[in-house]
């Protein structure tokens, strides 16, 4: 698998591992140093951001991929995802959203890692 099919691949585990719950997987795909800035501007660190998934503040259903582009420099990387996301956040009730994020993404020695996220609609 050559880089950009293992960041377009980091992606798909991402969204899998939020459906799941998977707070191991989640770990895996987010660098320690991941702060997740929402669409209302509040930022998340790693650890936050894990811990909503894991209590229900965050609650992912499904995604489903419209556009993945993903831009390679070095060991450094820009992606940005255009998905129809089912979720229900921060005791809203559930809804599909038009999501766009923005990712960096970096080569460490155990693969490529999400390091930001910046939330929008699209």
């Amino acid at each position: 698998m050559d880089d950009k099919e293992q960041i377009a691949k980091l992606y798909h585990d991402m969204y899998a591992a939020m459906a799941a719950k998977d707070e191991a997987e989640l770990k895996r795909v987010h660098d320690e140093s991941f702060v997740l800035i929402h669409m209302t501007g509040m930022h998340q660190s790693r650890q936050e951001y894990i811990g909503a998934i894991m209590d229900g503040t965050l609650n992912y259903y499904s995604e489903q991929t419209d556009s993945l582009n993903i831009d390679i420099k070095d060991d450094t990387a820009v992606m940005t995802g255009h998905s129809r996301v089912a979720a229900a956040v921060f005791g809203g009730g559930r809804h599909t959203w038009r999501l766009a994020l923005k990712f960096d993404v970096k080569k460490t020695d155990d693969g490529w890692k999400l390091t930001k996220a910046q939330a929008s609609t699209w």
